[in-house]
């Protein structure tokens, strides 16, 4: 019998794997379940699960949830937010389960992971500016004295 880590997946049924992976990608926040990973999949869960596992070395459970932490150390990184804010924007329902899911895979709480990053001194995103705006557009933090790229020519007989 083989092991989940040494199971082949049909080459066939990786592009249903990914359109899994991509919607827990897309919808982290949102609360998310095997039946609905399922039906994106278009796949029973139970081989999803097999299946996902054996691509992807997690099940999609433990992939959602490391997707969830990993946003949550940029929010409690880069935003002023308080833990329970970062909690809820990361789609967890409990700030205890993600308290202690944080820690297991961190190895810190997130007030202790929250302080030691604002010691480093790095700039904060005020919270009311994620709530109101969502997350930072890279590109407009990108450096002015960068080369742009033209503005497009006005149209001839256009306003000018």
């Amino acid at each position: 019998m083989a092991t989940t880590a040494t199971r082949a997946v049909a080459v066939d049924l990786l592009p249903h794997l990914r359109r899994a992976r991509d919607h827990i990608d897309r919808h982290y926040r949102e609360p998310l379940d095997l039946d609905v990973l399922s039906r994106v999949a278009g796949v029973s869960k139970y081989h999803l699960v097999r299946s996902f596992e054996a691509s992807y070395g997690e099940t999609p459970i433990r992939y959602l949830t490391r997707r969830r932490i990993e946003r949550a150390q940029d929010l409690l990184r880069h935003a002023n937010l308080t833990v329970t804010e970062v909690c809820m924007l990361v789609g967890f329902a409990s700030l205890g389960s993600f308290s202690a899911r944080f820690t297991q895979l961190v190895g810190e709480t997130p007030t202790a992971y929250r302080d030691r990053w604002a010691a480093r001194g790095g700039p904060h995103v005020p919270g009311c500016y994620l709530f109101m705006r969502g997350p930072v557009d890279l590109r407009c933090t990108a450096d002015p004295r960068a080369p742009r790229a033209a503005a497009p020519a006005p149209e001839p007989g256009g306003p000018a």
